[in-house]
């Protein structure tokens, strides 16, 4: 039934095989990572059998992807009728930036008492790259964004923690990639980013922490313009 409607085609950027991930593995991060960015759309019908033609494999490692995707509330399996991408929950995304804030806050109070100056310097030159990215270049902002708060987790040792973090934030994420263009202005970003190195720099954790709260806590006040916005991609509240 749901297999005869054919996927909705959507701009879903090239698939590449990565060895020695396995097959599902890297299918399941390159569907996740269409969800998230909006290339594949909320309500949206998946179809097995067809996304297993696109790919050049079997339906087995298709139908494992699903089952982790659905894991992380990006898909719901209905049986007899299909996969669909859920619509975004309001509920879900506040849950996963206060899972986020309650790790980072930690992280970055960590790294005010023991990173490295080279770490500060790293986290400076990334700045300065987001800066350079501040006018339309979207896709290459929010990759230095991500390496941005990775290289604070790693710089403390805490990469358990930023594998967390990757799991809990897609939620967020599907509303950064809506709202990134006016809703968050990017140089506001930019001069979080900077406030939560300066309290690192200074030792300061208490500064730190208060600085990577109130950049967290800025999805909460795009939130409502975005949902509001778009409306047929989210969950009826």
């Amino acid at each position: 039934m749901a297999e005869a409607a054919a996927t909705k085609k959507a701009s879903v950027r090239p698939f590449r095989h990565v060895e020695p991930v396995s097959i599902s593995t890297q299918l399941y991060r390159h569907l996740r990572s269409a969800v998230i960015r909006g290339e594949l759309h909320p309500g949206q019908a998946l179809s097995e059998s067809e996304i297993a033609r696109q790919y050049s494999t079997s339906r087995q490692p298709v139908r494992e992807a699903f089952i982790k995707l659905a894991e992380e509330r990006l898909v719901v399996i209905q049986p007899q009728r299909g996969t669909f991408v859920i619509k975004i929950s309001v509920a879900d995304v506040l849950d996963a930036r206060f899972v986020r804030e309650a790790i980072e806050v930690a992280v970055v109070q960590e790294a005010a008492t023991s990173v490295s100056p080279a770490a500060i310097k790293q986290l400076r030159e990334l700045i300065e790259q987001q800066k350079a990215t501040a006018h339309g270049q979207n896709e290459e902002f929010m990759a230095l964004d991500e390496e941005f708060h990775r290289t604070i987790a790693l710089a403390v040792g805490r990469a358990h923690a930023w594998r967390v973090i990757e799991n809990v934030k897609a939620q967020m994420d599907r509303i950064r990639y809506l709202s990134i263009d006016d809703a968050t202005p990017i140089m506001l970003i930019v001069d979080q980013h900077s406030r939560i190195v300066d309290g690192i720099e200074a030792g300061d954790p208490t500064a730190a922490a208060a600085a990577m709260r109130s950049h967290l806590r800025e999805i909460t006040v795009s939130l409502p313009n975005i949902a509001a916005r778009f409306p047929d991609l989210f969950e009826s509240q």
